[in-house]
Protein backbone atom coordinates (compact mmCIF):
# COMPACT_ATOMS: atom_id res chain seq x y z
CA UNK A 1 0.00 0.00 0.00
CA UNK A 2 1.49 3.30 -0.83
CA UNK A 3 2.08 5.79 1.52
CA UNK A 4 0.21 9.45 1.01
CA UNK A 5 1.86 12.83 0.81
CA UNK A 6 -0.35 15.38 2.22
CA UNK A 7 0.43 19.34 1.16
CA UNK A 8 -1.43 21.74 2.94
CA UNK A 9 -0.69 25.61 1.70
CA UNK A 10 -2.21 28.10 3.96
CA UNK A 11 -2.77 32.37 3.79
CA UNK A 12 -3.25 33.03 7.09
CA UNK A 13 -5.29 36.71 7.21
CA UNK A 14 -3.41 39.58 7.95
CA UNK A 15 -2.84 40.59 11.52
CA UNK A 16 -4.06 36.98 12.90
CA UNK A 17 0.06 35.46 11.98
CA UNK A 18 0.85 35.20 16.27
CA UNK A 19 -2.65 33.53 16.59
CA UNK A 20 -1.85 30.64 13.65
CA UNK A 21 1.94 30.62 15.06
CA UNK A 22 1.09 29.48 18.25
CA UNK A 23 -1.60 27.11 17.23
CA UNK A 24 0.67 25.25 14.58
CA UNK A 25 3.16 23.82 17.07
CA UNK A 26 0.52 21.88 19.08
CA UNK A 27 -0.61 20.63 15.69
CA UNK A 28 2.11 18.79 14.48
CA UNK A 29 2.89 17.27 17.96
CA UNK A 30 -0.72 15.96 18.64
CA UNK A 31 -0.63 14.62 14.70
CA UNK A 32 3.13 13.10 15.07
CA UNK A 33 1.61 11.47 17.90
CA UNK A 34 -0.92 9.36 15.28
CA UNK A 35 0.22 5.56 14.52
CA UNK A 36 -0.33 6.32 10.87
CA UNK A 37 1.50 9.61 10.98
CA UNK A 38 5.40 9.48 9.37
CA UNK A 39 6.13 12.86 9.74
CA UNK A 40 4.66 16.62 10.40
CA UNK A 41 6.26 19.67 9.13
CA UNK A 42 5.67 23.16 9.43
CA UNK A 43 7.69 25.73 6.55
CA UNK A 44 6.76 29.69 6.61
CA UNK A 45 7.29 31.10 2.58
CA UNK A 46 9.97 33.10 2.14
CA UNK A 47 8.67 36.11 0.46
CA UNK A 48 4.70 36.04 1.70
CA UNK A 49 5.03 35.94 5.65
CA UNK A 50 1.12 35.04 5.83
CA UNK A 51 2.11 31.85 3.51
CA UNK A 52 2.48 28.67 5.44
CA UNK A 53 2.89 25.19 4.01
CA UNK A 54 2.47 21.88 6.59
CA UNK A 55 4.19 18.83 4.66
CA UNK A 56 2.51 15.41 6.14
CA UNK A 57 3.33 11.91 5.94
CA UNK A 58 1.22 9.01 6.45
CA UNK A 59 1.55 5.07 6.09
CA UNK A 60 -1.83 5.29 4.10
CA UNK A 61 -4.89 7.12 2.88
CA UNK A 62 -7.01 5.23 5.47
CA UNK A 63 -4.22 6.77 8.20
CA UNK A 64 -4.93 9.96 6.46
CA UNK A 65 -8.99 9.74 6.87
CA UNK A 66 -8.42 8.69 10.58
CA UNK A 67 -6.16 11.79 11.45
CA UNK A 68 -9.38 13.93 10.13
CA UNK A 69 -11.28 12.13 12.99
CA UNK A 70 -9.22 13.06 15.98
CA UNK A 71 -10.39 15.51 18.32
CA UNK A 72 -6.70 17.79 17.78
CA UNK A 73 -8.06 17.86 14.02
CA UNK A 74 -11.56 18.80 14.93
CA UNK A 75 -10.53 21.09 17.51
CA UNK A 76 -7.49 23.23 16.42
CA UNK A 77 -7.84 22.93 12.69
CA UNK A 78 -11.65 23.23 11.97
CA UNK A 79 -12.58 25.12 14.70
CA UNK A 80 -9.25 27.67 15.57
CA UNK A 81 -7.05 27.44 12.95
CA UNK A 82 -9.50 27.84 9.53
CA UNK A 83 -10.85 30.73 10.77
CA UNK A 84 -7.36 32.61 10.76
CA UNK A 85 -7.20 31.76 7.44
CA UNK A 86 -7.61 33.57 3.77
CA UNK A 87 -7.11 30.80 2.27
CA UNK A 88 -6.55 26.85 2.80
CA UNK A 89 -5.52 24.26 0.20
CA UNK A 90 -4.88 20.27 0.82
CA UNK A 91 -3.41 18.53 -2.00
CA UNK A 92 -2.75 14.48 -1.84
CA UNK A 93 -0.29 12.69 -3.79
CA UNK A 94 0.53 9.11 -3.62
CA UNK A 95 3.63 8.32 -2.39
CA UNK A 96 4.60 4.82 -3.92
CA UNK A 97 7.55 2.69 -2.88
CA UNK A 98 9.88 3.28 -6.22
CA UNK A 99 9.04 6.94 -5.38
CA UNK A 100 11.50 6.58 -1.76
CA UNK A 101 14.30 8.33 -1.76
CA UNK A 102 17.11 6.36 0.03
CA UNK A 103 18.42 8.60 3.64
CA UNK A 104 21.52 10.10 3.02
CA UNK A 105 24.58 8.73 3.45
CA UNK A 106 26.76 10.51 6.79
CA UNK A 107 29.61 12.90 4.65
CA UNK A 108 33.14 11.95 4.48
CA UNK A 109 35.04 14.58 6.26
CA UNK A 110 38.17 15.61 4.27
Amino acid sequence: MAELQVIARYTITEGREGELLELLPQLAKASRSEPGNLAFDIYRELDNPRGVVLLERYASREAFLAHRETPHFKELVLERIVPLLDSRRVEQYEAPEWAAVPAASPRAEV
